[in-house]
């Protein structure tokens, strides 16, 4: 039996400096092919991506609430609203991007529904704020002829 060498180490060498990593920096072992880290040239996010996490009127700083709650009040139309998931998106009136629009920024008593004029005031997407979401959003006029759902799950028909 030989006994093994013993300048062949059990344990992996020690992370060695990248060609990616500046001057003094190492290559941690997690940065390593397949992994979200590894990921960082991202595509340019689709009109219609989702924000992720997705901002909430509960976790949205107390500065962006009272810059948003003093800007202009836009008016739109609701373009489709997902109860079950939480949110949507509106078609602002006066052209452009659709809006995302979560379930904590509705105010008043119906659930959206494809259709519904609406009146909203807007707030910047963190990180970036590159996007925008709508907030204090306010149904004006009930689309006719659909059945609209209160929040307590009650069926009304316009």
């Amino acid at each position: 039996m030989s006994d093994p060498d013993p300048s062949s180490p059990s344990e992996p060498p020690l992370p060695l400096p990248s060609p990616r990593a500046g001057p003094g920096q190492l290559s941690f072992p997690f940065l390593r092919e397949g992994s979200r880290v590894w990921e960082r040239e991202r595509k340019p996010p689709q009109p219609r991506e989702l924000p992720s996490p997705l901002p909430t009127k509960r976790t949205r700083t107390y500065s962006a609430t009272a810059r948003a709650r003093s800007g202009p009040v836009f008016k739109g139309v609701c373009k489709n609203f997902s109860r079950s998931q939480g949110h949507g998106f509106l078609r602002p009136s006066h052209g452009g991007e659709d809006i995302f629009v979560h379930i904590s920024d509705i105010e008043g008593e119906y659930v959206p529904m494809e259709g519904d004029e609406v009146t909203y005031k807007v707030c910047p997407i963190p990180p970036k704020n590159q996007k925008i979401q709508a907030v204090d959003v306010v149904i004006t006029h009930l689309n006719p002829g659909t059945k609209h759902e209160t929040w307590s799950g009650q069926i009304i028909s316009s």
